[in-house]
């Protein structure tokens, strides 16, 4: 074997071997060890990373010993299970739940939180029965809270004459405890569908956040839009028997709705933009997902709804308001 290949596959090995040392420390580091056995742990595993990728020490011996340690903290990883019972936040401590009876379904626990500040509101919720049958488009929110290539994404589902019913997969957070991306991969939140009123999911981001939130209507026919709300469905109630993880890279916003998505649509087919999602718009303009009558740049510009959306976030009309202007959403003129 050429001199090349073997340095190159010697490479190769040791910088997979540094890719599992730093994900087995992140682990360590993010999980809900004390203080003080987790800053063992952490040292410990660091030591042996080093001794099996530098210095004399550095042979097979030693990294088949990092390798036997990186199996424990993975399988120690694997087994941490997600719970529903923790000291949740305020406008996550409920989970919503439904009752199918054929194409009438009852939703409880939709959430309608009134918002004074960001962080000051009371949580009020409320059950509501329809016919599946009369839900007739989808809507697609996308929020920006800080990167434009990242975004957040929110699907309501717009019945006959009645307010749309919003769905919002989040990290279901505890007292205390603050969102960031990095723990978002290491089984430090649990998963949750929020079911909630307009006013509560976008009016929050638009008002009080003051996050960019762009609206889109998705190009999909009334049976479609229904078998994927009834699948979300199914998720929403096997969450309140089966916890599961939020993943901030495989089980996030927007790869939720995809896993919805997909089973239903035969044409769809992976794109990076679902992992950089802050382009999702974009992707679906390509595949005329959505309106396409005016070039992307003017149709982005108009479905920025901030403005629309401003000191309207507790009046009855605020899902009729937010879409006056918008392409393919006459339709909502009647929305009370």
């Amino acid at each position: 074997m050429p001199r090349w290949l073997n340095r190159l596959g010697s490479v190769l090995f040791r910088f997979c071997l540094l890719l599992m040392a730093v994900w087995a420390m992140l682990a360590l580091l993010y999980s809900d060890l004390p203080g003080v056995e987790k800053a063992a742990c952490v040292a410990i595993f660091g030591v042996m990373s080093l001794f099996a990728f530098v210095g004399k020490y550095s042979d097979y011996r030693t990294r088949l010993g990092f390798i036997v340690l990186f199996s424990i903290v993975f399988g120690w990883w694997l087994l941490l299970r997600p719970s529903n019972h923790r000291n949740w936040q305020r406008d996550v401590a409920i989970l919503p739940s439904a009752e199918v009876n054929g194409r009438i379904i009852t939703i409880h626990n939709i959430r309608n939180c009134d918002y004074r500040t960001e962080t000051d509101y009371t949580t009020h919720y409320y059950d509501k029965t329809f016919d599946v049958t009369n839900i007739q488009s989808l809507d697609l929110f996308l929020i920006y809270w800080g990167s434009p290539y990242i975004a957040h994404s929110i699907l309501s589902f717009n019945f006959n004459e009645e307010n749309p019913i919003s769905i919002s997969i989040e990290t279901r957070k505890e007292v205390g405890e603050e969102y960031s991306t990095v723990k978002g991969f290491f089984r430090q939140y649990e998963s949750i569908y929020v079911v909630a009123d307009e006013r509560d999911l976008i009016g929050l981001r638009t008002n009080y956040r003051g996050e960019q939130v762009y609206l889109y209507r998705l190009n999909a026919t009334p049976d479609f839009i229904q078998k994927v709300f009834l699948d979300f469905v199914a998720t929403i109630n096997s969450l309140n028997v089966s916890p599961a993880w939020y993943n901030a890279l495989t089980g996030n916003c927007t790869t939720g709705i995809r896993s919805h998505i997909v089973r239903y649509n035969e044409d769809s087919f992976f794109d990076w933009r679902v992992v950089v999602n802050g382009f999702a718009d974009e992707m679906l303009y390509e595949r005329k997902r959505i309106d396409t009558s005016m070039p992307f740049p003017e149709l982005k510009k108009i479905s920025l709804i901030n403005e629309r959306a401003k000191g309207i976030d507790k009046s009855p009309d605020f899902s009729r308001m937010i879409r006056v202007g918008l392409p393919n959403m006459k339709q909502d003129t009647t929305i009370q």
